[in-house]
């Protein structure tokens, strides 16, 4: 997730109260939501849907491109969450407190904030609907409505996080399950998850076997324990030189790698987890678990699904290298609801919004946009409490490193960014709308200036 990492905005609900109804995550994968408010005006030159990293962001940059009286941003949640640290807080390396910061403290100062949750979009009228049958019309449309959580797509949950011992790093009502679950483990299976399904940030669902790895090492537990990572994908990794050192570090912590495993059932009170396996579609097999770590399937926003914006899997349609959409000229999109070929990650969403902001701007002077966007995306893959392999590259699965070292060993230094660095980077760069990645420093490195 970031040299960046995966962000989403959500509402912290009561404790439990989300687990009770699983037809609820099929509401929003944010959770419910303050009932709908009224926009100050019914148009704008510039709108916004979604208040997470690309949402905000961008919302920054069109303030200072049109002036904020013409910029709306519609976002329902009342609080912005910084997600990459949500892998150390389920490691019991960070608190959940130091993620949150309240959704008005981000929002650009003067854009018009609309607390309410889009409907429908027609953007052959140049308008979206929000609650209550609310229409806003606008000039330019950017989509930054982000991913949705499914975990009710296997069976079983989410009503079993009710139940100890399972946890997930995904959700603000979970990820605090996870430290507590690795906290009493005391002797068995640990098993940590990878869906059959897009997601934000595909290291993540690894990273927290590593840290877990480290701590039941640090506590003289991990005699006991049988720690299994089941993935869907036939690889650890989607890039080689990255996967082959990760491979590397599980044969030196003789950690078990299961390919082609998708969970399908979780019984939590029997402390069970049920996964198909892939190349034999139907037949399924059955693990105890003393400690399981769920990555849930995810999948574009409901509101996406069957719109005239969407590709016919519900992903906003853009083009890959502008991000103007392939069919509507004045729309756009960024983040994790597009159909862009690369990872889901905020440290995408960073390059994305400098090119996208380049992209607009010609639009606007009735110009082509010329600037490409290359697929940047990055992973610093946390293999302890002091490690990080920093995977950076780009849509053809390439390499595309910022630093003149080898970005495959695990570092120190690398760790540090990822923990203490990059949540400074994020809350007074990214989200002002200076931060478009990580391309000058790059440029800078391989022309030999430090």
């Amino acid at each position: 997730m970031s040299a960046i990492g995966a962000v989403s905005s959500c509402f912290c609900l009561r404790p439990g109260v989300w687990l009770l109804k699983p037809g609820m995550q099929k509401m929003s994968s944010f959770g419910l939501h303050t009932a709908a408010r009224c926009a100050a005006k019914d148009y704008y030159e510039v709108l916004v849907l979604g208040g997470g990293a690309g949402g905000i962001s961008m919302s920054a940059r069109m303030k200072r491109k049109v002036g904020a009286a013409n910029v709306a941003v519609v976002e329902p949640s009342k609080t912005h969450y910084y997600q990459p640290l949500w892998t150390l807080v389920g490691g019991g390396a960070k608190q959940l407190a130091a993620s949150a910061r309240p959704m008005g403290s981000v929002m650009p100062k003067g854009v018009e904030w609309i607390k309410s949750q889009v409907t429908a979009l027609d953007p052959d009228k140049n308008c979206v609907w929000l609650e209550n049958d609310i229409k806003v019309s606008y000039k330019y449309l950017i989509i930054a409505l982000g991913i949705s959580l499914h975990y009710e797509k296997i069976k079983g949950l989410p009503e079993g996080f009710n139940h100890p011992k399972i946890g997930s790093n995904y959700s603000v009502q979970t990820v605090e399950k996870t430290w507590k679950a690795l906290q009493d483990f005391k002797e068995g299976n640990a098993i940590f998850t990878f869906p059959n399904t897009p997601v934000k940030c595909a290291g993540a669902p690894q990273k927290i076997m590593y840290l877990s790895d480290a701590y039941l090492r640090k506590t003289g537990k991990r005699s006991k324990a049988n720690i299994m990572f089941n993935t869907s994908l036939g690889v650890i990794f989607g890039v080689k030189k990255y996967a082959d050192a990760l491979l590397e570090v599980v044969k030196e912590r003789d950690l078990a790698v299961n390919y082609k495993r998708n969970l399908v059932e979780v019984r939590a009170d029997k402390q069970e987890a049920v996964f198909e396996n892939l190349d034999k579609p139907g037949v399924t097999e059955v693990h105890q678990y003393e400690m399981l770590h769920v990555t849930p399937p995810m999948g574009p926003p409901a509101v996406l699904i069957n719109s005239p914006v969407s590709d016919e899997s519900g992903w906003v349609d853009v083009d890959k290298e502008t991000l103007q959409h392939k069919k509507y000229p004045n729309v756009f999109g960024i983040g994790d609801c597009t159909n862009l070929p690369t990872s889901k990650t905020a440290a995408a969403v960073a390059a994305q919004s400098g090119v996208l902001d380049k992209t607009i701007s010609l639009v606007m002077k009735n110009e082509l946009p010329v600037k490409k966007y290359d697929g940047y995306t990055s992973c610093p893959l946390v293999t302890g409490y002091n490690k990080v392999i920093l995977a950076e590259f780009d849509y053809n699965a390439q390499p595309l490193e910022t630093f003149p070292i080898d970005q495959s060993k695990e570092r120190v230094t690398m760790y540090h960014m990822k923990a203490d660095m990059m949540p400074l980077l994020y809350w007074n760069a990214l989200l002002k709308g200076y931060w478009g990645g990580p391309a000058p420093v790059r440029k800078l490195m391989h022309l030999g200036l430090k």
